[in-house]
């Protein structure tokens, strides 16, 4: 996925979750917030989706986007479902917040490039060392969105720097 110069297209990035309106909308508006902040928001398409249909066309929930916009975040992607024949194509990198979807969605891929697109965000938790997953805090109180957002953040810097990394057209001076 090494792009030679700025004329190449997008590196495109879709978080997912169970049902898309707490931990991969955060995660997407936490994503977009740091390649807009280090000036690479031509370089990046950035989505999100659920595995399951329960809140397609919903906002996320009310609770993560009051904790996200005292982080100054804009959480408002509207839910859709993960659709496996275009998401596989049109994303090069496919991130899952939980090991439960990690299996879901590598249970969809038709190919071993796409089970290879599949990548987990627990992997580039480094300021969170002991974190296995991104848990879901639906059913928890406003820590729970809260520690979900921490480690959100960890893990998106961690995935930025990474690809900064692998792509020579991404280099900053």
């Amino acid at each position: 996925m090494t792009r030679q110069n700025q004329d190449k297209e997008k590196i495109s990035l879709l978080f997912i979750c169970l049902g898309n309106i707490c931990r991969s909308p955060a995660a997407h508006a936490i994503m977009q917030r740091d390649v807009d902040d280090a000036g690479l928001n031509d370089r990046f398409s950035i989505d999100s989706a659920g595995i399951g249909p329960w809140h397609v066309g919903s906002l996320p929930d009310r609770r993560m986007r009051q904790h996200g916009a005292r982080r100054g975040l804009d959480v408002s992607h509207i839910a859709r479902q993960f659709d496996a024949g275009r998401d596989f194509r049109s994303f090069d990198y496919i991130v899952v917040m939980d090991d439960d979807n990690y299996r879901t969605i590598t249970k969809m891929a038709s190919t071993d490039a796409d089970r290879r697109k599949v990548i987990k965000m627990s992997d580039y938790l480094k300021d969170h060392p002991g974190a296995q997953s991104v848990p879901d805090p639906y059913y928890g109180d406003g820590a729970d969105f809260e520690q979900a957002l921490d480690l959100i953040e960890d893990g998106c810097s961690h995935l930025l720097q990474a690809i900064k990394g692998k792509d020579d057209g991404l280099a900053m001076d």
